[in-house]
């Protein structure tokens, strides 16, 4: 699995112009407010060769009280300290030390975690020396000077961060049991998905319990079925990101994330009492854009006893899962056992269909069919042509189209397109990804 570095500090010291900076993005919100981070938190980064997940505590609320604040903190600097490999501590170096940096400093001073104190904002490399002096005190060892707005300092720091991690191995896991059909249960925290987990397996695995938030760790479980192996990961529920920042469920989710990256299947627990959600549309995006093949369960179905409810719940799924049409839905119930055991054939048509390989002649023939349809994208004299395709990858299917004008594909035809495979091939359950390359011919010549 790929180390963990985690950014903390007080608001407005610059994390999240670091974290843009080492990750070469800009996912991250910038701005002279605050607690204005909330945004997206989780990001992949990677520094001469070796990636690693990149994690941004976000902006803590401002002080109210010294108590709330304190509790804020701590929450903060010990999730850290449970889940990273390195710790970047980030002050600003324009305004010196605060009450707020000496708390995160008390709570840091109680982990095992290599701490980088990153004094921030020092733009001036002249003036650098005067400025790190009162950054001492905090007793984290030795300051460090940064720009993250700049870039000054970093590529150093990351020569240092990276040498701590430890050396890259294959998963034991997975090393250990390379046929076992990766399966992870994601979604919003009190869906069920504990309950469900427990109803699969068939035994109390996992703690089930009424408070969200409960499962603080993925717990992996290996079933044999029918002589298949499958290893379920019962995930920590992954909630609205900005409910999350103040306490230890941050790095749960950050857990569920790094759950789902290794996951041939994914599992999405909806609770069916609310519908699908904003929130859940959100998670199955998670699962799709890892490669993840998807499975919906609405659960507690039991719960429902109107058909009004039931048609209101449908029409969210319709309404929210407009990325993954293709995903199958299954009614289910935790506490009942409903349908609970139709979830394995499921599983085992999505993962066949991600891993499924079209053969060269069937995609050529395919587009020959397209062709014959005549459905195209033209653009004044110019006329899409598509010559050739191919499949370049599994898990997820993935294709490439030779065509005459990239330019000329457009997002509605490339989901024409792929609404057409779906109906030609077997890919239920699995996302696909196109790739449209240009071909040069002497038919180009004639476009």
């Amino acid at each position: 699995m790929k180390p963990i570095v985690a950014i903390v500090g007080r608001p407005n010291v610059g994390k999240s112009t670091l974290v843009n900076r080492i990750a070469q993005s800009h996912d991250a919100i910038v701005h002279e407010s605050r607690g204005v981070t909330r945004d997206r938190s989780y990001h992949e980064a990677d520094w001469n060769g070796r990636s690693f997940a990149l994690v941004d505590t976000g902006g803590i609320e401002p002080l109210k009280s010294e108590d709330v604040f304190a509790g804020s903190i701590r929450d903060q600097a010990l999730a850290a300290a449970e889940e990273a490999d390195v710790i970047l501590f980030v002050v600003d170096g324009s305004v010196g030390v605060t009450e707020e940096d000496e708390s995160v400093a008390r709570m840091l001073k109680r982990v095992r975690t290599s701490v980088f104190l990153l004094v921030n904002k020092l733009d001036n490399p002249a003036r650098e020396d005067e400025a790190l002096w009162p950054f001492y005190s905090l007793g984290i060892g030795e300051p460090r000077p940064l720009s993250a707005l700049h870039g000054h300092g970093t590529g150093d720091l990351l020569d240092e961060v990276v040498a701590l991690f430890p050396e890259e191995e294959a998963d034991e896991e997975i090393a250990a049991d390379p046929d076992a059909l990766s399966v992870a249960i994601i979604g919003r925290p009190n869906a069920g998905k504990s309950s469900l987990f427990n109803k699969i397996i068939g035994s109390d695995r996992s703690i089930v319990s009424d408070v969200a938030g409960t499962t603080r760790d993925a717990i992996d479980t290996v079933v044999v079925r029918d002589d298949r192996r499958y290893r379920l990961v019962d995930t920590a529920g992954i909630r609205k990101k900005s409910t999350v920042y103040e306490n230890i469920e941050y790095y749960s989710m950050v857990r569920g994330l790094r759950a789902i990256d290794r996951a041939d299947v994914a599992l999405l627990v909806v609770d069916s009492t609310t519908g699908m959600t904003e929130q859940d549309q959100k998670v199955a995006n998670l699962a799709i854009e890892r490669g993840c093949a998807l499975v919906v369960l609405l659960n507690k179905w039991d719960l429902l006893h109107e058909d009004r409810e039931r048609e209101h719940v449908m029409e969210t799924v319709d309404r929210r899962l407009t990325l993954a049409p293709w995903a199958s839905v299954l009614r289910v119930s935790a506490l009942t056992g409903r349908s609970v055991e139709k979830i394995w054939a499921l599983v085992e048509t999505a993962a066949r269909n991600r891993s499924s390989r079209v053969p060269t002649a069937k995609l050529n023939q395919f587009l020959t069919d397209l062709r014959e349809f005549g459905h195209t994208v033209v653009d004044g004299k110019r006329r899409l042509r598509m010559h050739y395709a191919t499949q370049v990858a599994t898990r997820p299917p993935t294709f490439a189209f030779f065509v005459n004008h990239t330019d000329l594909v457009t997002d509605s035809f490339r989901r024409y397109v792929e609404n057409r495979m779906r109906e030609k091939f077997e890919l239920a359950g699995t996302p696909v990804r196109l790739h449209f390359r240009r071909k040069n011919d002497a038919r180009d010549k004639e476009a």
